[in-house]
């Protein structure tokens, strides 16, 4: 499978699942690690715009920071991966491939698809598992929506919908089609 290589200065939707399909979060904690992780790994290099962490699965959305070296940008996702694997293949006597490949990322080079894709992956628990997005625990949905201290750039995302009303009505009108996709109708 051909990678797209990450860059400094853009947006990306990174995601990838378990091996085999299976569980890469296991128990609450898991989740918990795997964010602590990821704010310890690639906060020097990126910023996450939103994410949701299912039991077999993950997404986020991130931009890259500006003049950061590329191979750096991808060492940190590399750490961050290889870190979290180890953890659980020790914590639950496992061993192997936690992990389907390498990450899989996608470059984001519109605004409208941007937003777009963060509906998409606050929508991701009620597509997968019928679980209602404003609730999911492990999503950066509620985030947006409180004011909580976090290190996700609520100003900037916020703004993408224009203000906070249009975030939450944006997510609510947005239907699953047969292709897929979600829509804002």
């Amino acid at each position: 499978m051909q990678y797209e290589p990450i860059s400094a200065g853009n947006y990306y939707h990174i995601y990838n699942r378990g091996n085999n399909y299976e569980d890469i979060f296991i128990e609450d904690r898991n989740y918990e690690y795997f964010l602590n992780l990821v704010a310890r790994h690639l906060t020097s290099v990126l910023e996450v715009l939103s994410y949701c962490l299912l039991k077999n699965h993950f997404h986020m959305i991130v931009r890259t920071f500006d003049n950061t070296e590329d191979h750096l940008i991808s060492r940190k996702f590399s750490n961050l991966f290889n870190a979290y694997a180890k953890s659980i293949n020790k914590a639950y006597g496992r061993n192997g491939s936690l992990f389907k490949d390498r990450f899989s990322r996608k470059k984001i080079d519109q605004e409208n698809y941007l937003r777009n894709l963060i509906i998409y992956v606050h929508l991701n628990p009620t597509k997968h598992f019928g679980i209602d997005f404003k609730t999911y625990k492990y999503s950066s949905y509620q985030a947006f929506i409180s004011n909580k201290r976090t290190l996700l750039n609520r100003d900037f995302v916020l703004g993408l919908f224009d203000d906070e009303p249009n975030f939450k009505a944006a997510h609510c009108l947005t239907t699953f089609d047969p292709n897929n996709e979600y829509l804002l109708e």
